[in-house]
């Protein structure tokens, strides 16, 4: 079967906790839509628990959190903990900001995707989403498989 999509991708940025930096998830998302993928932008101040349960209402293929608050060891696992218990195992979960070298790597062992730091060429995310979304996401017929 082919695994192209009949829609744009969805993606949704999100911006968890008490961290009020916005302008790189606002750039990030508006460089996703102009890609030609549809972004749905959270807000600040968010919860884990509002942004899987935004996720799932908008059957997105995505999640992406912007973080510079120094809080990715604690946002990433709750987020990826509340994925798995809604079954959105087929999602991606990626994000970017102040984030190390080392602890990428440790949230990536445990299902986060690739995490970028400032100053990745938006062509690499977008490539990067594309080719996850293409591989990854249980499609039949172009519906997710949370509405089947």
């Amino acid at each position: 079967m082919d695994k192209k999509l009949n829609r744009p991708i969805r993606v949704l940025v999100a911006k968890v906790g008490l961290d009020g930096h916005d302008r790189g998830a606002k750039v990030i998302a508006t460089s996703l839509r102009d890609a030609g993928m549809e972004v749905i932008y959270t807000g600040l101040r968010q919860t884990p628990e509002m942004v899987v349960n935004a996720a799932l209402q908008e059957d997105v293929d995505a999640i992406g959190i912007s973080i510079l608050s120094g809080a990715h060891m604690t946002v990433f696992p709750k987020v990826m903990e509340l994925m798995k218990a809604k079954q959105l195992d087929d999602v991606l979960l990626t994000g970017g900001g102040i984030i190390p070298e080392a602890d990428m790597e440790k949230l990536k062992q445990i299902g986060v995707g690739e995490l970028f730091a400032p100053g990745t060429p938006m062509a690499s995310i977008v490539k990067y989403i594309e080719d996850w979304v293409t591989t990854n996401r249980a499609f039949n017929y172009g519906i997710s498989k949370h509405f089947n």
